[in-house]
């Protein structure tokens, strides 16, 4: 396996053990970090394969709002190439991927919501 060096930000349920496993084969480790400009929606009709891993019918998204008092805490995780393509297929059609700057200053992953990506700050 190669080395893990994606970073990605994830704000729900990817941080959830079940979900790790399911999707990765292994917990991750990970350290806090913060999206500003951005807020917390839930998804409406998520996937239901990720209903089922995550156990949980409510998923979040991240929708930019410009506003850099709106911030979204969460954790970034190192992925493989492979990993990132299993989180790719996890999130599905309700996600797309950006790469964005976090409060630390770090660039990482975050998977945005699809339908209003293209309203990014």
């Amino acid at each position: 396996m190669s080395e893990p060096t994606i970073p990605l930000f994830s704000y729900g349920t990817l941080q959830l053990a079940q979900v790790q496993l399911a999707t990765y084969g292994r917990l991750l480790e990970g350290s806090a970090d913060v999206l500003r400009g951005f807020r917390l929606d839930v998804l409406p009709d998520r996937d239901p394969d990720a209903v089922r891993i995550s156990g949980t019918k409510t998923h979040l998204a991240v929708r930019a709002t410009g506003d850099p008092a709106d911030r979204v805490p969460g954790t970034v995780f190192r992925l493989t190439e492979d990993e990132l393509a299993a989180t790719d297929q996890y999130e599905g059609n309700d996600y797309c991927r950006a790469e964005l700057t976090l409060e630390s200053g770090q660039r990482a992953i975050v998977y945005l919501d699809a339908e209003t990506a293209g309203e990014r700050a």
